[in-house]
């Protein structure tokens, strides 16, 4: 079976679920905790893949990378919880527990494509002031009048000036690092 195609079906049904249970904002916010807790830490997809793992030590990691206390798995009334907890249980029955990053972040394509929220981040080569940040955001949400916005700044100096916009797919370069490609270029192709 395709590995895309697994993540998918998971995420879907864990939606539907969230959805069912009135709890899909919350599940929203602890997936992408999961997922930054993978950015952050390479090797916890290489313990959630290693076979040598317990079950429940891997259980105990993902409530831990979710921002859950294991302790207050079985006890909490909290519905995300319970969902959470159920959902990884029927990952390890399963035995799919390895796809667990691939269903967060299918999971959160899916709430955000549902909620119609665009993703903005802004990386500029030093921090943008907040008055010049504040005119930026004010021309992307006019760009973007329906539905909401989640708004990154990152700071990146090899882009030596300027700054870049990605929102969802698409991305402006407005950087001095591009300016200086695209001269390049044009000074290579005469």
């Amino acid at each position: 079976m395709n590995q895309g195609l697994i993540p998918q079906r998971y995420a879907k049904a864990l939606y539907k679920a969230a959805l069912d249970r009135h709890c899909s904002e919350s599940l929203y916010t602890m997936m992408k905790t999961l997922d930054g807790s993978f950015m952050t830490q390479p090797r916890l997809g290489q313990v959630m893949e290693n076979p040598f793992v317990s079950a429940s030590e891997k259980k105990d990691l993902l409530f831990t990378a979710a921002g859950i206390s294991p302790a207050s798995d079985d006890a909490s009334n909290d519905c995300s919880t319970d969902t959470f907890t159920d959902f990884i249980r029927l990952l390890e029955e399963n035995r799919r527990i390895e796809f667990i990053r691939g269903i967060a972040l299918a999971y959160i394509a899916i709430y955000r494509r549902e909620n119609a929220i665009s993703t903005v981040t802004v990386t500029s080569a030093a921090p943008l002031q907040p008055d010049a940040a504040g005119r930026l955001m004010s021309i992307i949400r006019s760009r973007h009048p329906h539905g909401s916005i989640e708004y990154h700044e990152a700071v990146d100096p090899s882009l030596i000036g300027g700054f870049t916009v990605a929102i969802d797919n698409q991305r402006l370069d407005a950087s001095i690092k591009n300016e200086l490609k695209q001269l390049r270029l044009k000074l290579l192709s005469h």
